[in-house]
């Protein structure tokens, strides 16, 4: 592991964050007096970002509504989220421990979120493990996010880790899409939040817990050193 970066998705990855922002989008729509969407129907828009799940709210109440007041209602969600960002969010069982024993055996940890760097900061904060990873990598640190792959390399070389010895681990289309376009193997996580099956989006390797996890690297990792090279 001395030599590994993993870089990690955030919300169904890292984090079950799915109850507060969920929340949050609920009580922008309330606005408007609808009632609360359930959390499984907005579970597979959360990889999208807090726009897409208060349109998937509004479409699911049968309402479209113009930009500048679905902006109005994301100014109301993102009101709510900060200050309630890690109500009832919780990293995913086995998730401390995984990390924890990555770093100890030398491997470099980074956050790769679509979540703005503020709100990701501050979530890893409250649940009292920002101090795990060497670098944390928002929707806005770079002009570009996932699944553009410049975002991936970047979140490696904050944490001053190789690319050619990192590893992707995510739980939607988007985290896939941005590991293959970087060049890296990805592990999908089959507890967060993506709109398809894992066997259908295809990546490297799939857990279903973090016990499953350093297995799976170490299997990677093992490939990538005995791939032949140009």
């Amino acid at each position: 592991m001395q030599n590994a970066t993993l870089v990690f998705d955030l919300d169904g990855t890292l984090v079950d964050t799915a109850p507060d922002l969920v929340a949050a989008t609920n009580h922008a729509l309330a606005d408007l007096g609808l009632p609360p969407i359930p959390a499984e129907t907005l579970r597979h828009t959360i990889g999208f970002g807090a726009r897409r799940m208060i349109v998937e709210g509004l479409n699911q109440t049968g309402r479209t509504l113009p930009e500048p007041e679905i902006d109005r209602l994301l100014s109301l969600f993102l009101a709510y989220y900060e200050p309630n960002i890690a109500r009832e969010s919780r990293p995913f069982d086995g998730a401390v421990t995984a990390l924890e024993r990555f770093r100890a055996e030398g491997a470099r940890l980074a956050v790769c979120t679509n979540k703005r760097l503020a709100l990701a900061e501050r979530l890893l904060g409250e649940l009292g493990i920002d101090g795990l990873f060497a670098a944390i990598a928002g929707r806005d640190s770079f002009p570009v996010y996932k699944p553009h792959p410049d975002h991936v390399r970047g979140a490696v070389a904050m944490a001053k880790g190789d690319i050619k010895s990192a590893i992707m681990i995510g739980d939607t289309g988007i985290d896939i899409a941005a590991a293959r376009a970087a060049g890296i193997p990805v592990i999908g996580c089959t507890f967060g939040y993506a709109e398809e099956p894992m066997d259908v989006l295809a990546p490297d390797a799939v857990i279903s817990h973090y016990s499953e996890l350093e297995t799976a690297v170490r299997t990677l990792l093992t490939k990538a050193a005995s791939a032949p090279t140009d």
